[in-house]
């Protein structure tokens, strides 16, 4: 199971009408510490921020799993109620869980959600879909090495 970190990136962005703001962006990368977490994010962020940048921020979150879709350009949090009986008081008991889904849209969100669900045996129900300030997810890629990495 992946531990997913939030990250917060602060650097200057030059908008469209050539204003130069500071901003403080959060991404996801996938990480087994604080410190793994933070190096990934640097590691993933610098060829795409010219200047300097700082990060501000590293959180482990609660998410449990991601569906990602290469043609959304948002995130969504799902929260889910999965629903199970106790064996022996015979009530139903709810836990909760977040799930990410990368989707173009709301209703688009709901069907990739449901699709990625659709094999699980498994009673739940969607407590809510909400849209993240997400900018890009980074999950660990096994057998990706960056140049001067030897092989081993």
């Amino acid at each position: 199971m992946a531990l997913w970190f939030e990250c917060k990136v602060r650097y200057e962005r030059m908008a469209e009408n050539g204003v130069v703001k500071k901003v403080n962006e959060p991404y996801l990368v996938d990480a087994l510490t604080f410190t793994e977490a933070e190096a990934r994010i640097i590691d993933k962020i610098t060829p795409y921020i010219s200047g300097d940048f700082s990060i501000s921020a590293v959180k482990k979150t609660k998410i449990s799993d991601i569906f990602f879709d290469d043609r959304g350009d948002r995130f969504y949090m799902v929260k889910v109620n999965f629903i199970s009986l106790d064996d022996k008081s015979g009530v139903e008991k709810k836990s909760a869980n977040f799930m990410l889904v990368q989707a173009s849209d709301f209703a688009d969100a709901l069907k990739k959600f449901e699709e990625g669900m659709k094999g699980t045996l498994a009673d739940y129900e969607i407590a809510s879909i909400t849209e993240t300030p997400l900018m890009d997810v980074f999950p660990f890629q096994l057998g990706v090495m960056k140049a001067g990495d030897e092989k081993q």
